[in-house]
Formats: structure tokens, sequence, C-alpha cells
């Protein structure tokens, strides 16, 4: 069985939102089990080498503030940096998500920011290979991938609005990077000790 973890930090519920369609989208690829974590819960040692030896992909997520992740996932980010001298995340698939309340609202460099994290693990980041869904007079925000990122997913969640207010095509958008990394996990599930 392919596992597939999505780990995240949620400050206000919309990037858990985000994370749970991602989570729908990785478990409805038959043969891959994929989990929900906080950074909290594998924030210890044991959690970490767990995701080391288990864990094909680990999908990112975490709200953009002020330009860039929380301080409690930069804060996880930097936990890891016992597996990065043993290189125990080399070659593993990595993506990403964030959530803001502005359309931009910076959130490229979060997803910059999270792709960087995964090349100093070595790992293979796997962009939302979606084209831009508003960019025309006759769109609007109810298509897939509405804000135009390609690094990874990046959601708008109003801010006078509670998790219950996203707009679904953006929970869609988080669901098809789930599916589509979760099918990239169990292709290269076989040979990626093989680099």
């Amino acid at each position: 069985m392919v596992k597939v973890a999505i780990i995240y930090h949620s400050q206000n519920g919309h990037t858990e939102a985000v994370a749970k369609s991602v989570h729908e989208g990785a478990s409805s690829v038959e043969g891959v089990e994929a989990k929900l974590f906080t950074v909290q819960e594998v924030s210890t040692s044991e959690a970490l080498h767990d995701l080391s030896d288990n864990y094909t992909a680990l999908i990112f997520g975490t709200p953009t503030l002020m330009g860039s992740p929380s301080a409690d996932f930069k804060k996880w980010e930097e936990l890891t940096s016992g597996i990065f001298y043993t290189r125990g995340w080399a070659n593993k698939i990595a993506s990403g998500f964030t959530v803001s309340a502005s359309k931009s609202g910076s959130k490229l460099n979060t997803l910059i920011d999270l792709s960087v994290f995964a090349a100093q693990h070595g790992m293979v980041w796997v962009p939302l290979n979606l084209p831009p869904g508003n960019n025309q007079s006759t769109t609007d925000d109810n298509v897939l991938n509405a804000n135009s990122f390609f690094l990874g997913v990046g959601s708008q969640a109003p801010a006078d609005k509670d998790a219950s207010g996203l707009n679904p095509a953006e929970l869609e958008t988080g669901k098809f990077l789930g599916t589509r990394v979760a099918k990239l996990a169990k292709v290269y599930a076989p040979i990626a000790n093989e680099f």
C-alpha cells in the first residue's frame, strides 16, 4: 500500500478545510492510503522518522501570513533538520498548498518556500498541472485553479467567513492536487529507492 501524508497547520480552519479536500482526493486513488497530520502531530522524532520509513509522498499545507508560511509551520520545518542530515526524505514526492484571504496575498512566496523546503530534503516536487482558471472575461471564481497558481494550490478564503465560506471550487482544486500526487506516488513508489 502506497502511503501519502498531508501535513498542515491551520490558524482559522480554512487551511484545514483545504487539507481535508487534498486528503479526499488522495484517498480516492485505489491502492493509496492517505493520512492527515497537523504539524503538532508530527513534531516528535518518532513521528518524523515514521514519515521517512512509511510514506512515499508528503503534501505540505500552511496559511500564508504576512507573505510567508505561518510561524507554526516554519517551526515545524526547522524541526526536520535531523531528517535533513540523514536524507530520510530524499526522493520522496512532495507538493503543497496554501490559503490566504486575498487572491494573491503573496501566496506564491509561500509555495516557493514549501518547494525549497522539499528541495533541501532532496524531494521530488509535483506542481498542480492545471491551467489558469479565471483569466477570461467569461470566467469567474467557480472554476478549478481560479487564482492561477502553478507550483501548488493557492486558495482564497474570505477573511470575514469561516471555513464553510470557502468557494467549493477551491476545495475541488485541493482534491485535484491530492488525486494527482497520489496517482504519481503509486507509479513512483516501486522505483523510489533506485535514485
